[in-house]
């Protein structure tokens, strides 16, 4: 799971500082070539372990910019089932 910064972000840096694990960075350094801050969902904790929400939502002044799955609440897809009574390895 990540935090995701939508094109509502008004480039204010509030949640550069707040990332505990240094996974946002600025529209400069996007590598969608967006011109939006952008969340490397790779290092994205959602601060767990660090906040009870994410810090950058909780720092950012606008309100929706970012956006994020409950923690415990990610649903189970379609295909990640198995067949009733069937295994599900990867």
């Amino acid at each position: 799971m990540a935090v995701k910064i939508t094109d509502i972000c008004i480039s204010c840096d509030a949640c550069l500082d707040e990332c505990p694990v240094g996974a946002i960075v600025d529209n400069d350094d996007n590598p969608t070539g967006e011109d939006v801050y952008f969340v490397y969902k790779d290092k994205c904790v959602e601060c767990v372990g660090h906040n009870d929400a994410p810090a950058c939502a909780d720092a950012c002044p606008t309100e929706g910019c970012i956006v994020w799955d409950e923690v415990g609440s990610s649903k189970i897809e379609k295909d990640d089932r198995g067949e009733v009574g069937e295994a599900v390895v990867e």
